[in-house]
């Protein structure tokens, strides 16, 4: 059975999020609370920790649409081939903030997910704990909602209740306090202008 840890919202202990980082060094599966919905998230660097997710999303490494966390900007430019000065100025008023920007893949995200990306999702949430988690895993997280298709009618925010249904099929649950049930907006970069094709909890009005 998985672990259940609560942790503080605001000023996370260090040791807590130390034992977590090692479970996903491990290729564990974490529930986290972002500054949006819960994820399951893993090391995004861990294959079989990847397929692993998958595989409660019902789904493939493939066709599962992964985000990934970061702790701050610093680190996006291996990651992805688009970072010119628009879209760094772009970032840098959203971030951290509850947005998922899809921007083209650099090749350092193939060799995990055995075949190459052309995008890539992604998040900097303003939430001490996954950020705090990101930095001491030292790769970013893959992060997925809970949503399977229509199977769930909302965003599971109460993070006991998570773990009275996830508690055999992960390998820890953060408590860091109640969910919001509205996910991050997603923000395709990869055109000449910013596209939202997911409109959530972010207001890309405010940042353009």
């Amino acid at each position: 059975m998985g672990k259940f840890i609560k942790i503080h919202p605001e000023n996370p202990q260090t040791k807590q999020l130390e034992s977590i980082a090692n479970i996903l060094k491990n290729g564990g599966i974490a529930v986290i609370p972002t500054d949006s919905v819960y994820a399951f998230a893993c090391d995004s660097s861990n294959s079989k920790a990847l397929d692993k997710m998958a595989r409660l999303k019902k789904d493939t490494v493939e066709k599962t649409k992964f985000s990934f966390l970061f702790n701050d900007l610093r680190h996006l430019a291996t990651y992805t081939k688009q970072f010119d000065t628009a879209t760094y100025k772009l970032l840098k008023r959203a971030l951290p903030g509850p947005f998922t920007f899809i921007m083209e893949a650099s090749n350092t995200l193939s060799k995990a997910f055995k075949k190459k990306k052309k995008t890539v999702g992604i998040r900097v949430p303003d939430n001490n704990i996954a950020r705090q988690l990101t930095q001491l895993v030292g790769e970013p997280l893959a992060v997925t909602s809970f949503k399977i298709d229509d199977e769930l009618l909302e965003y599971p925010s109460n993070a006991e209740l998570i773990f009275e249904d996830y508690k055999d099929l992960v390998d820890v649950v953060i408590d860091g306090g109640i969910g919001s049930l509205i996910p991050s907006t997603v923000v395709d970069l990869t055109q000449d202008t910013p596209v939202v094709i997911r409109q959530g909890s972010g207001d890309l009005d405010m940042i353009l």
